[in-house]
């Protein structure tokens, strides 16, 4: 799809009206649903069940015991309302190069902290009509598109109670990284190999001109990545679990990984506060 420019310089000036629209009560910590469906903001059903995982007949299979399987999204829902009084509202970035694994992680984990989920790329395609992918936007007006990030990474920052998947450009300056620093930023690490395969769950390459695309935003935001509060490695989960395949790491187990990681990171942030007081 072509965008004419001056179609693509008008983009920016839509994000301030488009936030509140989405988020009405930005400000407030009520933690009851006040959104209906939408593109890119949305609470998941909290009826949704799956099979156990596969990582769990793996390792009952190589070691001869059987290993017991809960169920997976009560355990995630426990760890969040463990770590929900000292996370305080504060809001989780989720950087790394874009893929499903990252998007489902981060709707699951809004939903089991009752929190509100953004693509921060979505909502700057969405100002610009919703039917413009975000590649095409930054490939006709790349300054406008850098503008309009930063923009909606500025009012995300300001608000509260949110889970949101972060664009590469969130990584890419220095603005951008100091409005992370409003919130908790974790780098969901996952190869791009699995990631250049897209959304098509049938697909067991990936795309080479997805790949090359990746390789080369990976690149250019590597350092940006290294500046996370945590890191989240499919590879390292994989392992810890026994699974093989690293495709069969489930949204429940990567979700339940990133709550472990905030709470350790909230637990540090409590102890230095209690060291710096006074006697």
């Amino acid at each position: 799809m072509e965008i004419s420019a001056s179609a693509s310089l008008t983009f920016s000036g839509l994000v301030p009206r488009l936030l509140p629209f989405f988020y009405p009560q930005a400000r407030t910590t009520s933690s009851a649903p006040l959104l209906s469906s939408s593109s890119s903001v949305k609470l998941i059903s909290p009826h949704r069940r799956i099979a156990p995982s596969p990582c769990l007949a793996d390792q009952s299979a190589s070691t001869g015991i059987k290993v017991v399987d809960s169920d997976p999204i009560d355990a995630v829902k426990r760890k969040a309302m463990d770590i929900a009084p000292e996370l305080k509202g504060a809001s989780i970035f989720l950087v790394g190069i874009s893929n499903h694994i990252k998007t489902n992680m981060g709707k699951l984990l809004a939903e089991s902290l009752r929190y509100y989920y953004f693509d921060s790329d979505k909502l700057i395609a969405e100002a610009a009509g919703g039917n413009v992918s975000v590649q095409a936007l930054k490939e006709a007006d790349e300054k406008s598109f850098k503008e309009s990030e930063t923009e909606v990474l500025k009012q995300l920052s300001s608000m509260g109670r949110l889970v949101v998947c972060a664009g590469d450009g969130a990584v890419q300056s220095l603005t951008n990284l100091a409005l992370l620093r409003h919130g908790i930023s974790i780098w969901i690490d996952v190869p791009l190999e699995i990631a250049a395969k897209g959304d098509d769950p049938l697909s067991s390459e990936p795309y080479p001109e997805l790949y090359d695309a990746l390789k080369a935003s990976y690149e250019k935001s590597r350092k940006g990545y290294d500046t996370a509060d945590a890191v989240i490695s499919l590879e390292r989960i994989a392992t810890k679990l026994g699974c093989e395949d690293l495709e069969t790491v489930t949204s429940e187990e990567l979700a339940l990984e990133v709550l472990k990681e905030i709470e350790k990171l909230t637990r540090v942030k409590k102890m230095m506060e209690e060291a710096s007081r006074p006697f």
